[in-house]
């Protein structure tokens, strides 16, 4: 007995959800056929997404679009449409547009912070490396200072040629700067004006 209510029950249960229209045709007051092409896509739990779409696009053009789609395209293109259609329904000046804009501005703020935050760790970890060897007790002659290649090696050396796991650019730089050149005295050497 209690076997049969629990079969009846779900019988109901999937017969009315059968039977229950699609959110696009309970919109658009119409019979949902067997074939309906809003079906698969605005489901009846979800008819706030078909009513956006429908406000913005309109459900004509929304059906040509999902015709002319192939059927493994289709929920793609209307997750898309009902993106677009929900920032139209909150921004109906900028839409999606507004929202790209304002990811792509804390991109780059965050980026800033980043690159700051690097730029201190940096300066931080560089300031605890000596500007000059260590003095030998009793030695005459006066070791020269690090120059700027020698205290970037220095620095390596004591948190390793990984960086300390902070941003660096990966490889040399694409040029040269002068002062890293030591094949040449000067500066101006095969460029510049004059000499002809």
């Amino acid at each position: 007995m209690v076997v049969a209510i629990v079969c009846i029950a779900e019988k109901m249960a999937s017969s009315s959800s059968y039977n229950s229209p699609c959110a696009a045709c309970k919109l658009l007051r119409r019979k949902c056929m067997p074939g309906c092409i809003f079906a698969p896509y605005f489901p009846p739990e979800e008819p706030q997404k078909f009513v956006n779409v429908h406000k913005i696009f309109g459900a004509s053009n929304v059906t040509k679009l999902l015709n002319e789609l192939l059927p493994h395209q289709r929920e793609d293109a209307v997750n898309s449409l009902a993106y677009e259609a929900e920032a139209r329904v909150r921004d109906p000046v900028y839409g999606c547009v507004g929202a790209i804009t304002f990811l792509q501005r804390q991109v780059q703020r965050l980026q800033k912070e980043l690159d700051a935050a690097n730029a201190d760790l940096i300066r931080y970890a560089c300031n605890d490396i000596p500007t000059g060897l260590p003095q030998v007790t009793g030695a005459s002659t006066v070791q020269p200072p690090l120059t700027p290649r020698n205290r970037l090696a220095e620095f390596n050396r004591r948190v390793g040629s990984e960086g300390g796991g902070f941003y660096q650019l990966p490889g040399a730089l694409p040029y040269s700067f002068p002062w890293n050149d030591a094949s040449s005295g000067d500066m101006n050497d095969g460029g510049g004006e004059g000499g002809m």
